[in-house]
């Protein structure tokens, strides 16, 4: 019992006896003061002896109660004396550790507390003595940063710590008996500093081998924080990246290296594998994988893959070619697994049975059977994968249900084990032979009959052979004489048509004048579709004599070439000029590029070469594009046109060269022709010793080129036909012609058609004509332009040179004729005459008018 408890219990004694002698004092009075009643003093002495017996038990307990207090206070004040001799002790105890201690009860109260306690949280400006909050200490502490850090502890650690002078405190604490708390505050500075240098020394050894084990990795490696910056990257990266060391260091931020390296550095959609591939300019492949930390950082690895990809491109080509090898024998060929399912079919396989290609593989044999018979086939396909090889012959139905006769054969596959993984199926149809043999077997079979039944008709046979014999050669001699006179009439024929040449071209000469005059000078809209049609039907048709008249030409061998040497670009500028006026008209996008190379050709064949493949081109562009352009090819040069039309088939590369074979155009519009203007290319390429060669894409578009031998460079001659221009009416305002054509409707036609162009023109039909109108010596004139071939065999050659002579200066002149031959260009050509052949095209005549003025 405590001291305290003693000390109440004595005071509530002492009370109680109090009042037990109130009480005492009491009765004696009421007896002495009674006196009525005969037997109350009797009753009194009997109350007074009862209540003094109770009275004197009653002190007998109080003083035995006295005594135990007595006793218990000494043995208190005992107790008292120990316990303040045991606290000093206690106190004497935890003022000579180095701990903070305390003792707290279980509001948190301070009960004991030793002199570093006081000092370890003095600097929270509290009062630290006993009985204050321990919890407002750990807020003040908190609150003014006095602790920098805490770690707190688990089941097998204790809470630690860290001060905001550096100092290191680890707390051991333990519950009382009572709900209180006694902590243990122990410096652990030394410690965790020594702890600390041995942590970072391990991690700079563990990092050095991290980095010597990253730098000996075949892969490049660079690590990547969580704000863009890479904290490691090994030599293998360093390498790929080309960047060094320094730039790495100096510009760690990922949006600094993008620009000096072509290596990918951020992150990038990648394939179902976890990485995408990247083709260096070196032609190095690299394969890059993101490794993204659970702290966000992220880890690129770069392999290079260059010899794998390499390998895995030749293993597809490889693949590839087999497939294409494989797709074009002419028998079926697939590979069975031990499973029964198809692994490889060709496309004769698949095509033969009727399913699409690659949706019989992982298919059973068993479904792709037309007739569903599996079991006709499975004695063969037991031995086959037993190991033995099989062939056999069975009768099927292929896709169309017709029955054929196919020729079996399985070979076993044996792994390096010897064990069979499956069998190789070849497949033949020979239904055919099959058919044959039997025939065979029946022919032999009727053999002995036949031959007594034909050995009785020989003779007679004989007799009738020698009387077919001399028939035949009787026949021969016929024959003989046909093809001679047939090669005769086509000779005739083709000297027909190269003689009336001018007769042809005359009439259709002067209405194309008139149809060009009129489409210039017409107002009616209305009117103009019209004209426009008549001029395209006028085009066609000069096309197609000049197109006869060229094949005959080619067909009686009287075209020479006429080789020279000029540069390619005065007869390239020229076609590209002369089309390039077309592509409104086709919606044609005409691109071309010129060149400066000197070669040795007929300037005027190889012209019609390539302005046949420029009309081609346009006509089967269907709107595209196309390209003029030329190709060194060693010592010959390749001059090439190509065009984005519909192509041509593989199998009419052949055909197209072939007379009156021709392909549908793009645009009925301009498909009108004999199919003869590649035959004609032909034929010229022959004469000029030239190759043509054409390339074509199915849906793509065609490259048709010609090659031409390359000379020395020197300089070309001029040519007259180098002033192909965009040419204007106003060109030619006030300009003054004379027009000397036999031809009367040709006069009007060209009267017509320069009057249109502002020009001022006397047309006369002969000479003494020309006189008469103007003075042919001294009148002031241009152009001078004649017919070759006049009235009464005069030749406008005559002409020309008999008023040129009348003159102080030659005038600018131009030939017109429907005479293709090469003898008379040249004698042109050295008359200074500039040559242009009927039916003349109104913008060649404007361009020839016109550079005649210019060098005038």
């Amino acid at each position: 019992m405590s001291e305290q408890d003693l000390q109440h219990e004595l005071t509530l004694l002492r009370a109680e006896n109090t009042k037990l002698k109130k009480i005492n004092e009491a009765l004696i009075s009421r007896v002495e003061q009674g006196g009525g009643n005969q037997y109350a003093p009797y009753a009194a002495f009997e109350h007074s002896v009862h209540l003094a017996e109770q009275v004197r038990e009653k002190t007998q307990i109080l003083n035995e109660t006295l005594a135990e207090v007595e006793h218990s206070h000494r043995a208190l004040k005992q107790a008292n004396e120990d316990a303040n001799i045991f606290k000093q002790r206690f106190i004497d105890a935890i003022e000579s550790i180095s701990e903070a201690f305390v003792l707290l009860d279980s509001d948190g109260l301070i009960l004991l507390q030793n002199s570093n306690f006081a000092t370890f949280w003095g600097k929270t400006g509290l009062a630290i003595q006993e009985g204050a909050n321990f919890n407002d200490l750990k807020d003040r502490a908190k609150s003014s940063g006095m602790i920098r850090r805490a770690s707190p502890g688990g089941e097998q650690s204790s809470p630690v710590y860290q001060l905001a002078d550096g100092r290191w405190f680890q707390l051991n604490e333990r519950r009382t008996s009572e709900g209180g708390w006694v902590m243990l505050y122990t410096d652990i500075t030394d410690v965790k500093v020594a702890e600390t240098a041995r942590y970072e020394q391990g991690m700079i050894q563990k990092s050095m081998l991290l980095q010597g084990l990253i730098d000996n990795l075949s892969q490049g490696v660079v690590m990547i924080s969580n704000t863009n910056q890479i904290e490691v990257w090994n030599n293998r990266f360093v390498q790929m990246s080309q960047l060094s060391p320094n730039q790495l260091r100096s510009m760690p931020y990922f949006q600094h290296l993008t620009n000096l390296t072509e290596l990918e550095l951020g992150e990038r959609p990648r394939n179902k594998d976890g990485y995408y591939v990247q083709t260096l300019s070196n032609g190095t492949v690299l394969e890059i994988r993101d490794h993204r930390l659970l702290n966000g950082k992220l880890i690129k690895t770069y392999t290079d893959i260059t010899v794998r990809h390499r390998y895995a491109e030749s293993l597809e080509k490889s693949e590839r070619w087999l497939r294409l090898i494989t797709d074009n024998v002419p028998a079926m060929i697939a590979y069975i697994g031990s499973d029964l399912k198809f692994q490889f079919t060709n496309q004769v396989y698949v095509d033969w049975y009727g399913w699409p290609q690659g949706s019989l593989d992982g298919e059973s044999i068993k479904d792709s059977r037309v007739d569903s018979d599996y079991s006709q086939l499975r004695p063969y396909i037991e031995l086959a994968l037993k190991g033995e090889s099989v062939s056999f012959e069975i009768a099927e139905k292929n896709h169309a249900g017709e029955s054929r006769y196919l020729l079996k054969s399985y070979v076993p596959n044996r792994n390096s084990e010897g064990k069979v993984q499956g069998f190789f199926v070849l497949v033949r149809d020979v239904t055919e032979r099959r058919r044959n043999a039997l025939a065979l077997q029946k022919a032999h079979d009727q053999l002995e009959i036949r031959v007594a039944e034909r050995t009785s008709q020989l003779k007679s046979l004989n007799d009738e052979l020698i009387i077919e014999a001399e028939e035949r050669r009787l026949a021969q001699v016929n024959l003989t004489t046909a093809k001679r006179e047939a090669e005769f009439a086509n000779i005739s024929k083709t000297k027909f048509l190269a003689a009336v040449s001018h007769d042809l071209l005359q009439p259709l000469n002067a209405a194309q004048l008139f149809t060009s005059s009129l489409g210039e000078t017409l107002v009616n809209e209305k009117a103009l579709p019209l004209v426009n049609s008549l001029t395209n039907s006028l085009d066609d048709l000069e096309n197609l004599i000049s197109t006869l008249i060229d094949i005959s030409k080619l067909d009686a061998g009287v075209v020479k070439a006429d080789k020279g040497i000029f540069k390619l670009s005065e007869l390239l500028d020229n076609l590209a000029n002369e089309y390039r006026q077309a592509t409104g008209q086709y919606n044609i996008e005409l691109r071309y590029v010129p060149s400066n190379i000197m070669v040795y050709s007929d300037s005027v064949l190889l012209a019609r070469i390539l302005r046949n493949f420029m009309s081609n081109a346009f006509r089967y562009a269907a709107q595209g594009k196309v390209l003029l352009g030329c190709k060194r090819r060693g010592d010959h040069v390749a001059i090439e046109i190509w065009d984005t039309g519909s192509g041509i088939a593989q199998d009419q590369l052949t055909e197209i060269f072939k007379e009156f074979k021709r392909l549908k155009p793009s645009q009925s519009a301009f498909g009108n022709g004999l199919g003869l203007g590649l035959a004609i290319v032909d034929k010229i390429a022959h004469v000029l010793g030239h190759k043509i060669t054409v390339n074509s894409v199915l849906g793509k578009g065609s490259v048709f080129s010609v090659t031409v031998p390359i000379c020395a460079k020197q300089d070309p001659p001029k040519h007259l036909a180098n002033a192909q221009t965009f040419v204007s009416p106003t060109d030619f305002s006030h300009c003054r012609i004379w027009l000397v054509d036999n031809d009367i409707s040709v006069c009007k036609g060209m009267s017509h058609l320069l009057t249109g162009w502002g020009c001022h023109i006397v047309t006369a039909v002969s000479i003494e004509e020309l006189k008469r109108k103007v003075d042919i010596a001294h009148d002031e004139v241009d152009i001078l332009m004649v017919d070759y071939h006049l009235n009464d065999g005069e030749l406008g050659v005559d002409v020309a040179h008999h008023i040129n002579q009348t003159r102080r200066s030659a005038l600018p002149t131009i030939m017109i004729t429907a005479n293709y031959s090469q003898s008379l260009k040249n004698e042109i050509k050295n008359s200074k005459i500039l040559l242009l052949n009927k039916p003349v095209k109104p913008m060649k005549l404007k361009t020839s008018m016109l550079y005649l003025l210019r060098k005038a």
